[in-house]
């Protein structure tokens, strides 16, 4: 049986090829997806997942908006007129505007009443900031038990992207995070950039992923172009003309499990740091006394990610 999730992201150029992935891959159900502020406003955010869906044929998925701003914080810890991104997140991605239309519920109240009537596991992939699973949290005690597993994009440990601490999904709401990470998951998965950055795709890949001929392909030839052109124009890569695709690795790894390579240790958020507000605190070396509490990825197998890629968006689903 297909493995059943929601993903939860703020789309988009990564969030858009994850998507995809998932609303493709034989070997995964793709319920629903909820949009959360992040990359691009919230508005954005479901309009580009929902064109997304629309343009490889799966319309069908449902859409929910979510929150429009952090749990605590007017905005951003830096607000959004200063984040530059090189262009790589741009408001509306450039593929056909949507016939679709998004869902009547909240994405909170969707997710609540989702789980806490799920007879089947449902896995939750949160790949944007983590406000909408807080909100949920918050929202019902028994959220974080309801989740049989909750697999997350976001923080690094050697290596920020949007400070020299933080990455941005964790950046983006601090307060949220640290949150997610102290409840009670039955399990955690953190794929953060220490893995994602060892999973680049190439603007080589891009011209097979486009000649594939299908929509799924072509989409993602533009999106990942764009993130190339971001990242060699603000935090260019090791090999130049290639960017990572964080949030489609957090999908690969549910059908692929060995795509990553995980240590089971402790998180923790900071939420109050001068020059580290929204790192996460990884105790790879347990000077901590608090228990491990997530599986946290430190490596990942780039050319498998790639080619699972291309097998996906070159099926006739696509």
């Amino acid at each position: 049986m297909p493995r059943k999730l929601i993903l939860d992201v703020d789309t988009g150029t990564d969030d858009a090829v994850a998507i995809m992935l998932a609303a493709l891959h034989p070997e995964l159900d793709l319920l629903a997806v909820t949009t959360v502020n992040g990359n691009v406003e919230i508005g954005y955010c479901t309009d580009n997942s929902l064109r997304t869906l629309d343009f490889i044929g799966r319309g069908d998925v449902p859409v929910y908006e979510g929150c429009p701003k952090p749990i605590l914080r007017a905005d951003f810890p830096v607000p959004r007129a200063i984040k530059k991104d090189g262009g790589m997140h741009v408001n509306t991605l450039p593929v056909p505007d949507p016939t679709s239309r998004k869902g009547d519920k909240n994405a909170v109240e969707f997710l609540i009443e989702t789980f806490r009537a799920a007879t089947e596991e449902i896995v939750l992939v949160p790949v944007g900031p983590l406000t909408n699973i807080a909100a949920a949290i918050t929202a019902d005690p028994n959220f974080a038990r309801n989740v049989p597993e909750l697999v997350i994009m976001g923080g690094a440990h050697y290596t920020g992207n949007v400070t020299p601490s933080a990455e941005f999904n964790i950046w983006a709401d601090p307060e949220a995070a640290a949150i997610v990470f102290e409840a009670p998951f039955a399990r955690r998965v953190l794929v953060p950039l220490d893995a994602t950055f060892q999973a680049l795709v190439s603007g080589s890949d891009c011209g097979a992923l486009e000649a594939l001929g299908t929509n799924a392909g072509i989409a993602a030839s533009r999106f990942i172009s764009q993130r190339i052109k971001g990242y060699d124009s603000t935090q260019p890569m090791k090999t130049l003309g290639s960017a990572p695709v964080h949030d489609a690795v957090c999908v690969a790894y549910l059908v692929e499990p060995e795509i990553i390579e995980t240590r089971h240790i402790h998180v923790a958020v900071e939420t109050a740091g001068i020059h580290t507000v929204g790192r996460t605190v990884f105790d790879v070396n347990k000077r901590g006394d608090a228990p491990a509490n997530t599986h946290v990825a430190f490596g990942a197998n780039g050319p498998r990610f790639i080619a699972l890629l291309k097998e996906i968006f070159g099926g006739a689903a696509a």
